[in-house]
């Protein structure tokens, strides 16, 4: 590769030699091994000034241990690291910060009892006469807000974000601090295509600037559109480093996986919907508008929308996560109250959260006490718990969805993204939800489990349950959904049938309400309902160019109420 021309990088002194077409960032054999484990076997990696590299394979490849070493959260057993042609060795995330090195990890490294604007600056706080300067404060906030496109005011607590928002806000940490290489690890994985799209108009600036960045998705499509080259790992080490123009999507699964895969969703099949499982009448989360709909038994029916579009808060209200401010729930056609998420599983409702790890599992614990989680009364007599019951099914929960793990006895924490879904899917099942809702089923996941994973919850629907799933990605909607539902600011836009699914109709849809202040007090109806049912569609006039910012996302309550 020949590297654009770019400026001698900032704090390099003009006495030091740096040829521009050098490497700013080398690992030389790099090597980490963990108990029972080599996570990385010699691999080897640079990055130009000005250049996005991407780093690509299957959960488990070692891409998050080397942006660890990278990051300085980890140690490397053998090999080495230059910066700018020295070496590289940071011992903690300060030094790696002070080196140049900022890293957007996938989990998200925020101070939730703190503002927005306090988590942007919390290692520079603006001070006049010995006080932090709140005005200063909030003005630079607002400017690295606006940068990203993350609507929310500075002084908002970060515990009242969204994980959509959360990640906007990771992101926006990084930009005012000097920055050599910047390391992203799944930054999209829970952004809508308007976001990903700010978020690479902003990846372009920084490396018009000089910025070497390592960009981790599973997302190929962007790998494709971003990257100007790309680096696959398998089980550990190197596999290949091209440029996108080299090769194409199928390659490149082929070379994560060590197969070859002929779809990237399962194939539809046609069902006939079963009985009403669940209605939503006027069902209206905090801060949102009344929102109606069904679910009927053998539907996987999706959930569109942009960030804080209200489609996760709806979640959350119909769970009992957060309290509905208004409507009314039937289940089977009888009106049941759900206030707690205790309620809503006795009634057979479950729930995988769009956050798996801070709210759907205990992440210390092992493997069976996860599955077993929301059915105590199936493992336990007189208040003991019985263990080897806990054992027979988690063995079973783990055969049947093919659970990749050492052992049942595992803690949860050790398991891959693809894994851990799973254990959190064991779970609902275990407990006998037969209406399951899914936020961000793929989040984080790489192309082989998501596959697994979407024919998991078709094979759930064919099994007689209903499924509502939540996704920021809309072909993986478009690929296993039997219709749409579509929300835009905090209130139901649309439903949009499998026969009319088309990318910028929904896309639309979900813009509405931020362009046509007549849907905002329109009336929202039942499926089948409504305007429009001939086509499965409620008309929306097609949102005009330049696309305006959205409002504010509605804040939810506290998530510590969420199995």
């Amino acid at each position: 590769m020949n590297p654009r021309p770019q400026p001698r990088p900032a704090g390099i002194p003009a006495e030091t030699p740096y040829a521009e077409e050098d490497p700013v960032f080398e690992a030389r054999g790099i090597t980490k091994r963990f108990p029972g484990v080599t996570a990385l076997a010699g691999v080897d990696l640079t990055l130009h000034p000005g250049e996005v590299h991407a780093l690509l394979g299957e959960n488990g490849a070692g891409k998050s241990t080397l942006v660890r070493i990278l990051g300085g959260v980890q140690a490397l057993d053998e090999g080495a690291m230059l910066l700018e042609g020295r070496p590289y060795a940071p011992t903690c995330t300060a030094d790696a910060m002070r080196a140049g090195v900022q890293v957007v990890h996938q989990e998200l490294n925020l101070l939730p009892n703190l503002t927005v604007a306090e988590n942007l600056f919390f290692q520079r706080l603006p001070r006049r006469f010995g006080l932090v300067d709140r005005r200063t404060l909030h003005r630079r906030a607002g400017e690295l807000l606006d940068e990203v496109g993350l609507d929310v005011a500075p002084g908002t607590p970060v515990e009242r974000l969204g994980i959509a928002q959360m990640q906007l806000l990771e992101i926006a940490r990084t930009l005012w601090q000097d920055c050599r290489v910047l390391v992203m690890d799944e930054p999209t994985a829970t952004l809508t295509p308007r976001e990903t799209e700010r978020l690479f108009t902003l990846l372009r600036r920084l490396t018009a600037r000089g910025t070497a960045v390592l960009y981790i998705s599973h997302h190929l499509e962007e790998v494709f559109e971003i990257s100007d080259r790309l680096t696959v790992f398998r089980g550990g080490r190197n596999v290949v480093t091209k440029e996108p123009a080299d090769t194409d999507t199928a390659e490149v699964i082929r070379l994560m996986v060590g197969r070859d895969m002929e779809a990237a969703y399962p194939p539809h099949v046609p069902r006939e919907p079963g009985p009403e499982l669940l209605r939503a009448e006027g069902l209206t989360a905090p801060g949102g508008r009344p929102a109606s709909f069904a679910l009927r038994a053998g539907e996987v029916v999706g959930v569109a929308g942009l960030v804080g579009s209200g489609r996760t808060e709806t979640v959350r209200a119909l769970f009992g996560a957060d309290r509905a401010v208004g409507g009314r729930v039937l289940l089977r056609g009888r009106e049941v109250r759900i206030h707690s998420p205790r309620d809503a599983v006795r009634q057979g409702l479950g729930l995988l959260t769009e956050d798996r790890k801070e709210q759907g599992l205990v992440l210390d614990m092992p493997l069976a006490a996860n599955v077993t989680l929301a059915a105590t009364a199936k493992v336990s007599r007189g208040g003991l718990l019985r263990r080897a019951e806990e054992d027979r099914l988690a063995r079973e929960a783990v055969e049947s969805l093919a659970v990749r793990t050492p052992g049942i006895r595992t803690p949860v924490r050790t398991l891959s993204g693809g894994n851990q879904q799973k254990v959190v899917l064991a779970r609902w099942l275990l407990a006998g939800a037969d209406v399951l809702m899914v936020d961000e089923p793929t989040r984080g996941i790489d192309v082989g489990a998501r596959y697994e994973i979407h024919q998991q919850l078709i094979d759930l629907a064919a099994e007689g349950r209903a499924l509502l799933v939540v996704s920021s990605d809309l072909p993986e909607l478009i690929g296993i959904c039997d219709r749409i539902l579509v929300f835009s600011r905090g209130g139901l836009a649309g439903e949009v049938a499998r026969a009319d699914f088309d990318s910028s109709h929904i896309l639309a849809l979900a813009y509405s309400g931020y362009t046509d202040t007549a849907t905002q007090g329109r009336t929202e109806h039942p499926p089948g309902t409504g305007p429009d049912t001939a086509s499965g569609t409620r008309s929306t006039p097609t949102p005009p160019t330049p696309t305006p910012t959205p409002a504010p996302a509605p804040a939810p309550a506290q998530k510590g109420d969420t199995p």
